[in-house]
């Protein structure tokens, strides 16, 4: 009867196991197995290659181009996506009529699908769009929302940021239940504004959240595809393109499974970096010995 009991939690863990080892274990080793092989002349006979892909990677200007537009979209996106719905919550939590609404109109993005809200997007950015005509109410020349090189990243990054905050807005809401009730009321008592008390209360509080929704965020603005796909295909002049998008161009539009495997290591090894970052940055206390 012992030696049921203690292989019953590991037998609950094997179907979790199993669909790590087949969606993930399995294909990030085959990841790391194809960047040393090149399928540049077939895709069935590839040859063994080495760390060239590599070495060609870090040579093509492209590569410093997409991950220069990788970089700039998570310094557009996180910041906001980390600030802004935290607002959003503290100001949800409150107390006042409509509240079940409100959340409800700010999480409809959410479920709204990623490929209709990119299309969307696109219409309110074209050159006849709705966008641009509230800019002529007010004797303003259109803009090329996505097809302006100044422009078209921004603009994309505006979708990401629109979907996220409900998403995030959530997340927080449920952090900020853990808070206890009574700081609220020493701070009230001491006299203290809704600004400071938010600051010397929740912030500290609910910080492993910060660094979680940190970390989440800047994982999904490293892999941003489809708002990318659909609105700009990386364009005009590469000037959106960033490298989940070169990814999938050069796996599946110019067959070059090897290059594309080598641009998926380097960007897992990016992503790793940026996760350890956000989590020491925002639990330094809890790693300080790190």
């Amino acid at each position: 009867m012992n030696y049921y009991k203690k292989y019953t939690p590991y037998l609950f863990l094997l179907p979790a196991a199993a669909v790590l080892i087949v969606f993930f274990f399995i294909p990030f080793f085959q990841t790391i197995g194809l960047s040393f092989f090149d399928y540049s002349n077939s895709l069935y006979t590839p040859s063994f290659n080495g760390i060239d892909n590599y070495i060609k990677l870090f040579r093509e200007p492209v590569f410093y181009k997409v991950m220069f537009n990788t970089f700039l979209y998570l310094v557009i996106a996180v910041p906001f996506l980390v600030t802004f719905p935290l607002f959003v919550a503290i100001l949800i939590n409150q107390k006042i009529r409509g509240i079940t609404l409100y959340k409800i109109l700010i999480y409809f993005p959410v479920i709204v699908s990623i490929v209709v809200a990119a299309i969307a997007f696109k219409w309110i950015y074209a050159g006849e769009g709705i966008l641009n005509y509230l800019l002529s109410l007010f004797n303003i020349s259109p803009i090329g929302w996505l097809t302006d090189t100044n422009w078209a990243l921004f603009s994309v990054a505006v979708v990401t940021i629109w979907k996220g905050i409900g998403y995030y807005m959530m997340i927080y809401l449920a952090s900020l239940m853990s808070v206890p009730q009574d700081l609220y009321e020493a701070c009230d008592i001491d006299g203290a504004g809704f600004i400071k008390k938010h600051l010397t209360v929740t912030v500290p509080h609910i910080m492993p959240t910060i660094a979680l929704v940190s970390t989440i965020s800047t994982i999904s603005a490293m892999k941003v595809f489809a708002e990318i796909y659909v609105m700009t295909k990386g364009g005009p002049l590469d000037s959106s393109k960033t490298i989940v998008y070169y990814i999938y161009e050069r796996a599946f539009e110019n067959l070059d499974l090897g290059y594309a495997s080598a641009l998926a290591v380097v960007l897992l090894i990016v992503v790793m970096i940026f996760s350890l970052i956000n989590i020491l940055c925002f639990e330094k206390n809890k790693y300080g010995d790190i």
